[in-house]
């Protein structure tokens, strides 16, 4: 979570959020635990592919083409571990720990050794079971087509980031694939990579977006409301008193232990630590878990798990709803799907099938500029995101492993396509015209009349 430090708008936006919030817990909302990992909520599956409906008559596979996240993973680096355990070796050394301190530090030690030892960053065991899954779930839907692909020698294209855990884990959907059926082995493309595709926030056409997280004003303040009003130093509070004894929490708060990190950068930490532990959950003791829920009530984890999602909100999602600037270079990955179709229709592409693997910082634009679920409703200055307000959830829109795939039908000349997020049957946005009412096929001269293209030169 980065540490905003810009001047607040005095808006009363602080008593809003607070507001909102509460009455969003006191209503109960089911998806409230899953909710409060953000995009840290390891990968599940949203629908049973028997539920899943079947193609109109006639119409047979021909191509699939998908955009995974990695799978679960480590923390990038070690800052949250170091910065509370700091803190923690300074209380028990005078003697300010808690019952559940003490439990705590030899845990998050723990914790820490074996993010390290799978390296920072890098897939999990889960991580890698979730995409083996993921890829063996997409042959057993389409089994004809896979069977097609490998008698008619059609390639498979597969592409990354660059970025370890994502070519990893392109490298295990490819190879899991090739065990589904051994005649697929040498139609799997070597994974290439192409950040202009897959890294397009750290790329050229992610400068002017690089250029709004660096030095938007409204945004640095509409952020800074969140992490710095009153209800986010009363729940750091809570965090702390679980670990420390009051004294310590109230030189914590007071700034004495400024150059380790503040009341809430202290929290923060136990958040996070606490939001990647069902990520590296078969690294733990007997593949047990972490009980990293001990240290942190499920309402101050609901807390920062909302705050997270402001962030990845404003920075990556749907946000202002004056401005596309955190979306429209998702456009680059967008046009690769209906150019991959497109190519298939027009006879001058062979694939069989285009496999890419990236980040939530993809994931989630594309999820916007596409009008998926929950990523539809930008906001204003003085109505700005809540959950009782708002559909966009981390955990929803970008899970680890969150995918969005694409499976093309033909009869004929007529091409048909059907949209899975997340393994769920899913209509395409609002004024696209499925095949017919309830269907989930999308005829594709539809979706380029629907999303602005122009046939095979879109």
């Amino acid at each position: 979570m980065r540490r905003v430090t810009a001047p607040a708008l005095v808006l009363g936006m602080a008593g809003l959020l607070a507001t909102s919030f509460s009455a969003q817990a006191a209503a109960g909302n089911s998806r409230s635990h899953t909710d409060s990992y953000g995009t840290k909520a390891v990968y599940q599956p949203e629908q049973s592919s028997r539920s899943y409906q079947k193609a109109p008559a006639g119409f047979t596979p021909v191509f699939t083409e998908n955009v995974s996240r990695h799978g679960s993973r480590a923390a990038t680096d070690s800052s949250d571990g170091d910065l509370i355990l700091a803190l923690w070796t300074k209380a028990q050394a005078e003697g300010q720990l808690t019952a559940k301190g003490r439990e705590f530090g030899p845990k998050a030690q723990a914790l820490e050794a074996a993010m390290s030892t799978v390296g920072y960053g890098d897939l999990s065991a889960r991580g890698k079971e979730e995409i083996h899954d993921t890829a063996v779930r997409m042959a057993k839907r389409l089994p004809t087509l896979f069977a097609s692909i490998a008698k008619n020698k059609e390639p498979v294209d597969v592409v990354s980031s660059g970025q370890v855990r994502a070519v990893d884990s392109a490298n295990l959907y490819g190879a899991a694939l090739a065990e589904t059926d051994p005649g697929l082995t040498s139609l799997i493309g070597s994974t290439r990579t192409d950040k202009d595709l897959l890294y397009f926030h750290k790329a050229d056409g992610g400068a002017a977006y690089r250029d709004y997280i660096a030095n938007d004003q409204r945004l640095a303040s509409t952020l800074k409301t969140v992490t710095d009003q009153p209800k986010t130093h009363s729940a750091a509070r809570d965090v702390l008193k679980k670990l420390f004894k009051p004294a310590f929490v109230d030189r914590i708060t007071a700034g004495e232990f400024a150059s380790i990190g503040t009341d809430v950068e202290a929290a923060t930490a136990v958040y996070n630590l606490y939001a990647i532990a069902p990520a590296m959950s078969e690294e733990s003791p007997g593949g047990k878990g972490w009980g990293m829920d001990r240290y942190i009530s499920a309402r101050d984890a609901d807390w920062f798990g909302y705050v997270s999602d402001v962030e990845d909100f404003y920075e990556k999602g749907p946000g202002f709803a004056d401005s596309d600037i955190t979306y429209k270079m998702a456009d680059v990955l967008l046009d690769d799907f209906f150019e991959k179709v497109e190519a298939k229709r027009d006879g001058t592409s062979d694939l069989g099938a285009e496999l890419r693997f990236t980040h939530a910082e993809e994931i989630i634009p594309l999820a916007a500029l596409m009008g998926l679920p929950g990523s539809t409703q930008g906001v204003t200055v003085d109505r700005p995101y809540t959950y009782t307000s708002n559909a966009w959830r981390g955990a929803a829109v970008a899970p680890l492993g969150s995918n969005i795939q694409w499976d093309v039908y033909r009869k004929g000349s007529t091409y048909l396509v059907r949209m899975l997020y997340n393994e769920k049957e899913t209509a395409f946005k609002a004024g696209c015209r499925p095949v017919s009412k309830g269907s989930k096929f999308y005829d594709l001269n539809e979706l380029e009349r629907c999303f602005g293209r122009t046939g095979s030169n879109g």
